[in-house]
């Protein structure tokens, strides 16, 4: 990985702040969906939500200088599409040069942090559907935990169907990434089952006044085989979503594995991945963006 220089980034940041705006309005853009059908993008939003822990490393992607490099080097990969990440890591992709031609996600709703008392009161702290317009990105994504216990998810529902309604004002799409969940003592869990998914799936959905630009960013079932089943809830344009992918080389074949079968469903349209290409067991980034590519 070439190593990014943070002495300049930063004295870009101090002393020019408006050459990130430059560079925005620089960027070379692409349709969401190119030649190929399909869309492989690489996540790098967790930060923002203080979700920094990869395996057994609480703290792994709380160095940038390295989320940066590894993020380089996967969106440098062929039949990579585009990122989805927060202001802050945007901004530095676009001094660096690295989203020319790429698809571009901007990061909407990161206020539920992790492990907080109002984690699923989720508020809208990331980008704004005005800002993804005006910075001419190419899409927006959400994410929307509800548990039927707590009333803050009521909050977060409200947000979203209106932040649904404000992306379609503007012809942008939005990914929207439902999870039922649960408290636990070990923090908020999300239910994998085949109801579940099925259930937020149909939930978020429905968001808004029109669902004309809305897209879904799913998990794949515990049980793989549901999720042809679960699939049938909704005609929208779906992708998977990645997720830490455990500390064994094994589990990685397996994450894959699911992927691929999920894949060849008629509304998967594509793939989301963050912590399982850019922290990947073995720390071949290359490697492992390369096969995730393949399964498309």
């Amino acid at each position: 990985m070439s190593a990014v220089d943070v002495g300049a980034l930063v004295r870009t940041r101090a002393r020019c702040p408006e050459a990130i705006a430059e560079a925005a309005a620089r960027r070379t853009r692409r349709p969401l969906v190119g030649e190929s059908g399909r869309l492989m993008v690489v996540a790098a939003d967790h930060p923002a939500r203080g979700s920094l822990g990869v395996g057994k490393d609480p703290l792994a992607m709380a160095d940038r200088a390295d989320l940066l490099e590894r993020l380089c080097v996967a969106l440098a990969r062929p039949g990579v599409d585009g990122v989805l990440a927060t202001a802050d890591i945007l901004d530095d992709l676009l001094l660096l040069g690295a989203l020319d031609g790429k698809v571009v996600m901007g990061s909407m709703n990161r206020g539920g942090l992790a492990g907080a008392a109002f984690e699923l009161d989720d508020r809208f702290t990331g980008h704004r559907p005005e800002d993804l317009e005006r910075l001419g990105f190419d899409a927006g994504k959400l994410l929307l935990r509800v548990d039927y216990e707590d009333p803050g998810s009521l909050t977060t529902l409200y947000a979203t169907a209106r932040a649904v309604d404000a992306m379609a004002a503007r012809r942008l799409p939005v990914f929207v990434e439902p999870f039922l969940c649960r408290r636990t003592p070990d923090g908020v869990r999300n239910d994998l089952s085949a109801e579940a998914v099925t259930r937020s799936i149909a939930i978020a959905s429905g968001l808004g006044g029109t669902s004309a630009y809305t897209w879904l960013k799913v998990p794949v079932t515990e049980d793989p085989d549901d999720m042809a089943r679960v699939m049938e809830t909704s005609t929208l344009p779906a992708v998977l979503l990645g997720g830490d992918i455990g500390t064994d080389p094994g589990d990685a074949d397996h994450t894959f594995e699911k992927w691929r079968d999920a894949l060849r469903l008629p509304t998967v349209y594509g793939l989301v991945a963050g912590r399982a290409l850019l922290y990947p067991v073995d720390g071949d980034v290359a490697g492992a963006v390369d096969t995730a590519v393949g399964l498309l």
